[in-house]
């Protein structure tokens, strides 16, 4: 590796290894001391402490109603989350504020670069090391708290390098989250682009010379004067799925069959090949279950998910927040596609309670566009090539962000550690 020290020791520390022979090994306990002052959120601003650090506490948030209950911050402060399922979410307060009593407080008590041990918390390393320091029940309320905290062991190199070590990472970092944020913002482009190609395809078609009328359905304008307008119900048989008793008694012998919940359905367009639950033929005979086929269209009807669609490529079933369309006289993934596309329209105009309900009456009144067969058919392969086209420069994208996350996470150890010379 370039930019290496001349000397390296054990740290005796597994998670860090080998350190520059002239940095020190300190316990956390050496360089911090807890802040535990209660206060309230009428007194001092309530913070969240977040993977991006503390921040001021968005007005949408969960809040509790022990707003007297929480600790003191003050800017300069270290805050980090002792709950494993918030795991990385620590950082240096700007604010001066009050947090939830799940967070520790921490003030520095001797000369140091608090950006440094900063960027050295924020390492997965070290995240891995604090919960193993703690306890709990179960993994994701596994708790650390302050008194095993301060007898973490970490490195302590000189303040001149901390200070060499901080500037280093804030500007290397800073730099690979702009290409990060460029990548997520072409990924941003690419999925509206794929938006309009699948909109534009499925209410004009594919001939742009083809004469135009008004459709009658207000988000859909004009649309092709050959094509007819029909009752999503003319053309769809509405079955809601259910979840069958006895499903517990599946087990991996048996023949399995896809049984599909909202959560295998993705927010974009997508197939479904598989789910992440079964059903074995024996309980789906016991139940006197009817398959969805091939070709079947899973619609979400109900909850925060609802407008939501999914083709599904093979046999299966769903449970009841579900609705099967099987394709009666329409080529379906032609209407997979005119779906997904207009889920938000749909849902809209759906009927809302505490959470969004369309329910089958409702689906199957929806207007919608009806080509040719011939014009479904040739639609949909069209998109099927096009869309796979855009997921592909999509996936380039994501493939790049994952790279970059994972260099800044070696990065960042590298130089906390002295692997890296700064």
């Amino acid at each position: 590796m370039e930019n290496r020290y001349e000397k390296y020791k054990d740290s005796g520390i597994a998670w860090i290894g080998n350190i520059p022979e002239h940095w020190e090994v300190k316990k956390l306990g050496h360089l911090y001391i807890p802040r535990n002052e209660k206060v309230s959120d009428q007194d001092y601003p309530a913070l969240s402490v977040t993977m991006q650090g503390v921040l001021l506490q968005l007005e949408n948030v969960a809040k509790t109603n022990d707003g007297d209950n929480r600790k003191l911050v003050k800017i300069g402060d270290f805050a980090i989350n002792s709950r494993s399922d918030r795991r990385g979410s620590c950082g240096i307060s700007k604010y001066d504020g009050s947090v939830s009593l799940i967070n520790i407080v921490l003030t520095p008590i001797n000369d140091m670069n608090p950006v440094y041990y900063e960027w050295l918390f924020h390492s997965s390393l070290f995240s891995d090391e604090y919960y193993r320091w703690g306890h709990g029940i179960v993994n994701d309320l596994w708790t650390t708290r302050w008194q095993e905290m301060k007898n973490i062991q970490i490195v302590a190199p000189p303040l001149h390098e901390q200070q060499l070590i901080a500037a280093y990472l804030d500007q290397k970092c800073g730099e690979i989250d702009e290409l990060i944020t460029l990548q997520e913002e072409m990924i941003t482009k690419l999925q509206s682009y794929k938006q309009s190609v699948i909109t534009e395809a499925v209410t004009k078609g594919l001939d742009k010379n083809v004469p135009l009328k008004d459709s009658g359905i207000e988000w859909i304008g004009e649309m092709p004067k050959h094509w007819n307008i029909c009752k999503l119900k003319n053309i769809f048989l509405l079955s809601t799925g259910t979840t069958p008793k006895d499903f517990d008694q599946t087990s991996e012998e048996d023949n399995l069959i896809n049984w599909y919940t909202p959560s295998d359905i993705l927010d974009s367009c997508n197939d479904l090949f598989s789910s992440q639950r079964k059903l074995s033929e024996k309980v789906i005979y016991a139940n006197k279950i009817s398959l969805f086929p091939i070709g079947t269209l899973l619609y979400v009807g109900i909850g925060a998910s609802a407008g939501k669609v999914g083709y599904a490529n093979e046999n299966g079933y769903s449970n009841q927040q579900i609705t099967g369309l099987i394709p009666l006289n329409c080529y379906s993934r032609f209407y997979f596609y005119y779906l997904s596309a207009l889920k938000d329209k749909i849902r809209d105009n759906a009927f809302f309670t505490t959470l969004p309900i369309i329910n089958n009456a409702y689906l199957g009144q929806e207007l919608i566009p009806f080509p040719t067969l011939s014009e479904q058919q040739s639609i949909a392969n069209y998109l099927d090539q096009k869309c796979s086209e855009i997921d592909e420069l999509i996936s380039i994208k994501q493939q790049k962000i994952e790279k970059l996350k994972d260099y800044k996470k070696s990065l960042i150890f590298e130089c906390v550690t002295g692997k890296r010379k700064v």
